[in-house]
């Protein structure tokens, strides 16, 4: 195994790891808060305010230097596209089983970045596309939960509704961790600072925006009480450490290998909701968990 894979690998799959616990925490944080589009605004704006400070911080220790032009554009881009992705993912995962809205965001946020490097740079070898394609089948895998023998037309209406929100997400992830491979250049903690600019930009307007108009009945409940922001803060913590790992693993090898490994973070989740919640998985989840293991050892050899 090359050195530089091996790094690459590992990076991604700690940020996995990290990211999985971090979704946990914010549809709780939203779930705690209230539910709907104001909680989720204010969950990730506290979460994206305390990793702003901590990101700006450390910069300022390193003595590294701030980007300017288009390595700064990108970031905030990034930062553009990952707060309306992850504000619609965290409503998605207070509405709905956490598992399936983690499992359709990791495929589609997997998909464009790969989908890109293959077309820039070829393809990596036959044992990493085929661990692409059992990482592929892992996360659909995950996304199942138990059948349901019969729902109303309104359950079905939540649903779709949910899965839509899951989708957008993931198209927003996808084109997140486009956007920071483009912004690396500038090192490891830059491009995370500058796209905490573009998220807190976006979501203070969409928060700005939805006090002009009448709040809805889920919407006037929505506050951050103590339990809303104890799981935002440890959002904050396991987001902001799960992405810095993400841009160092772009950093040590290929995009797609790093986004691959980094999409399966749905399997953390389901094993959180398990413990915390009780929500077992299903023998498909665990049958997708196994072929995940897999995945990982075909694409780190």
């Amino acid at each position: 195994m090359q050195p530089l894979l091996a790094g690459n690998a590992l990076f991604a799959l700690a940020a996995a790891v990290l990211w999985g616990g971090s979704d946990f925490s914010g549809g709780m944080g939203v779930k705690s808060a209230g539910g709907g589009v104001r909680a989720a605004l204010r969950v990730v704006l506290l979460s994206h305010v305390c990793s702003f400070i901590v990101l700006i911080v450390l910069a300022r220790l390193r003595g590294d230097v701030a980007p300017h032009g288009a390595l700064l554009a990108w970031g905030i881009v990034a930062g553009l596209s990952g707060g309306l992705a992850l504000t619609a993912f965290y409503i998605a995962l207070s509405r709905g089983a956490m598992g399936a809205s983690a499992a359709v965001s990791g495929l589609l946020a997997a998909a464009m970045p790969s989908a890109l490097t293959l077309w820039r740079q070829g393809t990596p070898g036959a044992l990493p596309l085929l661990g692409f394609g059992a990482a592929a089948i892992a996360i659909w895998l995950i996304a199942g939960g138990p059948a349901s023998g019969s729902s109303s037309e309104a359950q079905s209406a939540g649903t779709r509704q949910t899965m839509a929100l899951a989708m957008f997400a993931g198209l927003g992830f996808g084109f997140y961790v486009i956007s920071l491979k483009m912004a690396n250049p500038a090192g490891v903690i830059w491009p995370m600072a500058s796209a905490r600019i573009g998220s807190l930009s976006i979501c203070s307007l969409a928060l700005l925006g939805l006090r002009l108009r009448p709040a809805q009945p889920d919407e006037a409940r929505a506050r951050l009480n103590h339990t809303a922001v104890v799981w935002t803060l440890t959002t904050a913590l396991l987001d902001t450490s799960g992405n810095l790992l993400f841009v160092a693993a772009t950093r040590a090898g290929r995009l797609d290998v790093a986004a691959v490994l980094a999409a399966l973070y749905p399997a953390s989740t389901i094993l959180l909701a398990a413990f915390v919640l009780g929500e077992w998985p299903t023998r498909r989840q665990a049958l997708g968990m196994a072929a995940a293991a897999v995945a990982v050892a075909l694409i780190a050899l």
